[in-house]
């Protein structure tokens, strides 16, 4: 039995290795690690990214692929599917528990909070509205919207021009952002059953991911 139960942990750590980490290479913190860390500093400008981050999101793409492209991810592609998601369909998303906890901290610290996101600008937009309700955020800053392109991070400009200190996200476009416009990336980690596949590597960069996230 002992012998199966040490071929099992060899096999398990195997694995971990063949995907390049492990659980003991990633630099987790914790909320009250993070608030500790920014404790009597001034206030700042911190950034979030949307989906996956501050919200989970999926139902709405889900919904997209479904009535737009049932077959591919042509609906990402559609002006029609981001003025559905950009305008209403976010009442379907479900806030992350772990950004409204981070977020609180920023607001008691009267930090500024910027949302900027991979999405496409539509015309209209009620997305700063929602997310201004669903976290309690009064006199909000307008989300903004940069509309990632292949071989291209449209967020490292908003996050240099806002003056962003700290910037919270899951993909890896986040948080190469980030330390292009020197903030500090903390990962927020993607939920295993989100719809934005592949997954990203959490650690990769060496930056701080949130534990339990």
């Amino acid at each position: 039995m002992l012998k199966k139960f040490s071929l099992i942990i060899v096999l398990f750590s195997f694995v971990l290795v063949s995907f390049g980490q492990t659980e003991k290479e990633i630099n987790f913190v914790t909320i009250e690690q993070i608030a500790k860390s920014i404790e009597g500093k001034k206030p700042m400008n911190v950034g979030f990214d949307i989906d996956d981050t501050v919200l989970f999101s999926s139902p709405g793409f889900y919904y997209g692929k479904q009535k737009y492209s049932p077959e591919s991810n042509a609906f990402l592609g559609m002006t029609e599917f981001w003025n559905e998601i950009n305008n209403g369909l976010d009442a379907y998303s479900i806030p992350k528990e772990s950004a409204r906890q981070i977020i609180e901290i920023h607001k008691k610290r009267g930090d500024s909070i910027y949302f900027i996101t991979a999405r496409p600008k539509t015309k209209t937009e009620t997305v700063t509205e929602l997310l201004a309700k669903t976290f309690g955020i009064e006199n909000p800053n307008k989300a903004i919207f940069t509309d990632h392109k292949t071989g291209e991070n449209t967020k490292i400009k908003p996050l240099t021009d806002n003056k962003i200190e700290i910037y919270y996200g899951d993909s890896d476009s986040d948080i190469e952002a980030a330390i292009a416009a020197k903030a500090r990336p903390i990962r927020i980690m993607r939920a295993g059953n989100s719809t934005n596949k592949p997954m990203p590597q959490n650690g990769k960069f060496g930056e701080e991911v949130l534990a339990n996230s």
